[in-house]
């Protein structure tokens, strides 16, 4: 394993969405980056080359150059592809090399990733991403957990991320980002179904006032509605596909999941209402939970009282 004084000299990013591009063109500033994404066999390719080039970061033109003589090989990808990349990698990775798993899955795919990646000699971390990497960036909170977690905390914070090693277990640290998310997208799931009827009562004001009165300090009568029913908005299915996992995560410990279901459900039937009414979230205009429950319920012909 490297010294714990030397900085990582060069990092890898399996997918290049959200989390990859926003890591990896901060991360570019202090050491060689460089990207594979699927994408680059799609139609989306010119726009992943502009976006890697705007990133200061190398596009990759397959798994392997990515993979070949990175310090890290970081997965962040949709959690249906997370064990798939982990398996694909697991070709390619060379003992000396760490592996990292920002990917939001159960604490079982988790283990499994790290079987795959271990059988290689190479070491497996796995990281859970406790806060949305954007605005915060590198400074987004990361729970770490693995064998070697507490060296690849040091390296990470060397890089100018916030990177807390939670355990030598694998499994730890995404147990708690699932279990958290029973409560954080559970309460996104309910504030939409919440003021989404309230607004269609007219009652909408009144329900944000008890609200605050009850919980002042999360901002009901501020943006918080705003901002929690506009995570799902935007990333609506991503957070469903999470909520799924979540479900494993209760079942593999005889839990019933109850909530979390309904909570992945009642994400993926917002995107669904959205799709139906034409309705597109934009990241460039403040965003509006009422303007949306207004183009919702005009859509389905459910004008507010």
């Amino acid at each position: 394993m490297q010294s714990n004084e030397r900085k990582m000299q060069c990092i890898a990013f399996i997918g290049f969405g959200e989390a990859g591009g926003t890591l990896g063109s901060d991360l570019a500033k202090a050491c060689d980056v460089r990207t594979y994404d699927i994408l680059i066999a799609t139609s989306a390719r010119a726009a992943l080359g502009f976006k890697a080039q705007a990133a200061h970061v190398t596009l990759c033109e397959s798994l392997a150059e990515a993979v070949e003589g990175a310090d890290i090989v970081i997965s962040a990808v949709t959690a249906s592809a997370a064990h798939d990349v982990a398996v694909s990698t697991a070709k390619f990775i060379k003992s000396d090399q760490l592996f990292l798993d920002i990917n939001s899955v159960s604490p079982e795919t988790k283990r499994q990733n790290a079987r795959v990646i271990e059988a290689t000699g190479a070491s497996y971390v796995e990281v859970a991403v406790m806060a949305p990497i954007p605005p915060q960036r590198l400074r987004a909170p990361m729970l770490l957990g693995g064998q070697q977690a507490k060296f690849v905390e040091q390296q990470l914070r060397l890089l100018g991320m916030n990177a807390t090693a939670v355990s030598e277990q694998i499994g730890v640290a995404s147990a708690i980002k699932m279990c958290r998310s029973i409560m954080i997208k559970g309460l996104e799931a309910l504030a939409i179904e919440s003021l989404f009827a309230a607004r269609r009562y007219g009652a909408e004001d009144a329900v944000l006032a008890s609200l605050h009165a009850s919980f002042p300090s999360l901002g009901w009568a501020a943006e918080f509605p705003d901002y929690l029913i506009s995570r799902v908005a935007e990333h609506g299915r991503r957070r469903a596909a999470e909520m799924r996992e979540v479900v494993r995560t209760l079942e593999d410990v005889k839990q019933r999941p109850l909530m979390a279901a309904a909570t992945a459900i009642r994400h993926d039937a917002l995107v669904d209402d959205m799709s139906a009414a034409a309705c597109e979230y934009d990241p460039s205009k403040p965003f509006s939970w009422r303007d949306l429950a207004d183009r919702l319920a005009v859509s389905a012909n459910q004008i507010p009282k």
